[in-house]
């Protein structure tokens, strides 16, 4: 089970929202590039970066910082925010990012069974969840669509790996909501990577043993950024 730190990027900074909510943020570094750097020298072969500016806007705003980032690791990075037609995700791979995450499109069935027609398992698809109900446009719209009804699309689709998050706990450190997840995995045989509310290292203890559920990964931010959890600590825990 793969740990997968975040670097959330907002006006060229290394930033947390709380819940999604772009007035709650917190700057963490001014460097994206540095903050890079120093998470992967604990060994971790995949970034999770989110284009915060892009995700609300519905356009790439920070892509020339994120080809910077895959110049200056040997880590993969996929990259989500913003993201909404086939052109971008062209040219975010011509880039060098490893994989595309794409979250409000995926909304649109066309898009999503083309693409994944078309890149395969370079695209990743991004599931915001709050009571079981899918948000979009940086968590801020509610879709009506519910989580289950999606992830049976995505499957259809070919495409193989979903970033799950729930986002009443992301930016939250009040613990990963297990209950959600457990009812993702048994609707879905793809690859899930949970994101949103990680703490401590007693709650990767406690999601270990979905890996056998189909859990792939962990993706962890603000627990990281406050010190709340040691990303050394968090891959031995998730490697065992």
């Amino acid at each position: 089970m793969k740990v997968i730190p975040a670097i959330d990027i907002m006006g060229g900074k290394v930033v947390r929202l709380k819940q999604g909510v772009a007035t709650a943020v917190k700057v963490y570094s001014d460097s994206p590039i540095d903050m890079a750097r120093q998470w992967v020298s604990y060994g971790v072969d995949l970034l999770h970066v989110v284009d915060l500016d892009g995700a609300l806007e519905g356009k790439l705003k920070n892509l020339d910082i994120v080809k910077e980032i895959v110049k200056n690791v040997s880590a993969k990075v996929e990259l989500g925010g913003g993201i909404r037609d086939e052109k971008t995700i062209e040219e975010v791979l011509k880039a060098g990012v490893d994989k595309v995450v794409i979250g409000t499109k995926a909304l649109d069935e066309r898009f999503l069974l083309r693409v994944g027609e078309i890149f395969g398992d370079r695209i990743v698809v991004s599931i915001d969840g709050r009571d079981g109900i899918v948000y979009t446009k940086g968590w801020v719209e509610d879709t009506r669509t519910n989580v289950i009804d999606l992830v049976n699309k995505i499957e259809m689709s070919g495409i193989r790996t979903i970033n799950y998050t729930d986002i009443t706990r992301d930016g939250t450190l009040e613990g990963f909501n297990i209950k959600s997840l457990e009812v993702l995995l048994e609707a879905t045989t793809v690859d899930v990577v949970a994101a949103g509310g990680i703490s401590s290292l007693i709650d990767l203890k406690r999601l270990k043993p979905l890996e056998k559920e189909g859990l792939a990964g962990i993706i962890i931010g603000k627990a990281l950024y406050e010190g709340t959890v040691d990303l050394g600590e968090a891959i031995k825990i998730c490697g065992d």
